[in-house]
């Protein structure tokens, strides 16, 4: 008998690794999303792209395993990437590594970080069967010229189709002192030229997952620069967000908005966007866990997305809004139609002004000086080297709270998605439901 896994409202790892979502994409009336996935420990190595789909962003099902290693350039790893249906096929676009020497004592890592990174297509006729032996082809070869890109670490291809041309946007550094992104175009998404790239002061040491898109007639850049978080406070690398400029004749970019990041909680990386059912820009992304959770009866695991959030661009302002479907599914649970399980999770909303104070199974959100904070420190485990109190990064007085609360997470989105904050937590268990607490101080 074959174990069926399902996740409610957050896909997280069906036991073992998870990491950056992948190929996430509406076609043929499902949501597929596969992920970076190492199926034999908790923890990072040989990439797979695990696959899992939804039918309304809320109710998700594991089908185990789309891509694994089985060609010589990809054979250290199927890296992170995009889908795109073109002729009613899904096609799988992803970065195929191959180490130039293992480490000796841990195949799963390059020693000395010596490898070597290309870009690879599998299609699928249906999204899901994928032949890992006769779909699979190179399509960008590895990168030799350092002028345009780097041999190692250019990756993450998020592919598109824009008017009757389809373009590539790939994250990458030079030497590993100033992060860059690539473009590339094609006729057919098949055979690719090299096109231009874009620095900014703003990209770090290097960029991972770029992406690039339009909100109405505005274009949005969306990344995850390295190094450039504070030391000594939790990651260093980032997911940040602007507004931009493309010249899709030219394939170039110009930054013109100012950097965000796309959740003040910092623990969110690698997002990931595509359209909905309905045309809407959604965002889904890796919640960073710096530890696995080993609960009774189940594999360890670590690893979970959030939940989806629709892309909107408000005076100039990039926000983060609840998904339509996350709030109709709450909404029955208000009204109903669904029985009560504590195992579920909750929707906490509120009116949070200045003094106030919500503690949310020792999890507390309040207001100093119009600032939202947070201080994950009592569910944490004690877990030492990462960030514990978040906050916004501007005064807002009396705000609209909107609080997403599951065993190893919670998501504040702040005045309608303005700004979120979320934070992995530890140790919430049953006691999330019944215990919240709002405090006048």
């Amino acid at each position: 008998m074959i174990e069926v896994c399902r996740d409610l409202l957050h896909l997280r790892a069906p036991g073992n690794w998870l990491n950056d979502p992948n190929g996430f994409i509406y076609y043929k009336g499902k949501y597929h999303l596969f992920y970076q996935y190492f199926p034999y420990a908790p923890e990072w190595g040989t990439m797979h792209w695990g696959h899992g789909v939804s039918e309304d962003l809320v109710h998700w099902e594991h089908l185990g395993i789309a891509l694994f290693p089985s060609k010589r350039y990809d054979e250290n790893g199927v890296f992170s990437g995009s889908a795109l249906e073109r002729d009613g096929k899904l096609c799988l676009y992803y970065s195929a590594v191959r180490y130039l020497e293992t480490d000796d004592e841990d195949i799963h890592r390059a020693k000395d970080g010596r490898m070597e990174t290309s870009q690879a297509i599998v299609v699928s006729e249906d999204g899901f069967v994928f032949d890992n032996w006769k779909e699979k082809r190179q399509i960008i070869p590895v990168i030799r010229d350092m002028e345009i890109g780097d041999a190692a670490d250019t990756r993450d291809p998020k592919v598109w189709l824009e008017g009757d041309r389809y373009f590539m946007v790939l994250g990458s550094t030079c030497e590993k002192k100033e992060g860059r992104v690539l473009f590339f175009q094609s006729g057919d998404g098949e055979n690719w030229t090299y096109a231009g790239q874009c620095r900014h002061e703003g990209f770090g040491t290097g960029m991972e997952c770029p992406d690039l898109f339009r909100v109405g007639e505005q274009y949005v850049f969306v990344g995850s620069p390295m190094g450039i978080g504070e030391t000594g406070k939790g990651y260093r690398d980032h997911a940040v967000c602007c507004l931009a400029e493309f010249d899709k004749d030219s394939c170039s970019m110009k930054i013109s908005g100012e950097f965000q990041y796309m959740d003040y909680g910092m623990d969110l990386y690698a997002p990931q966007t595509n359209v909905d059912r309905d045309g809407r820009r959604v965002m889904i992304a890796w919640m960073r866990m710096p530890e696995p959770v080993d609960d009774k009866g189940e594999k360890p695991w670590i690893g979970m997305m959030c939940i989806p959030r629709v892309v909107e661009v408000e005076n100039g302002h990039i926000c983060f809004r609840v998904h339509p479907q996350v709030d109709r599914y709450f909404n029955r649970e208000i009204e109903g139609k669904e029985s009560f399980d504590c195992r579920r999770p909750c929707r906490i909303q509120a009116v949070l002004d200045e003094g106030e104070e919500i503690n949310v199974g020792g999890y507390r959100i309040w207001m100093e000086n119009g600032y939202v904070q947070t201080d994950r420190s009592r569910v944490f485990r004690g877990i030492e080297g990462h960030r514990l109190v978040s906050s916004t990064p501007e005064s807002l007085g009396c705000c609209r709270l909107d609080i997403f609360v599951d065993g190893n997470l919670i998501e504040v989105f702040i005045n309608d998605g303005e700004y979120v904050i979320s934070h992995v937590v530890y140790g919430l268990g049953d006691r999330i439901l019944g215990k919240v607490q709002r405090v006048f101080v």
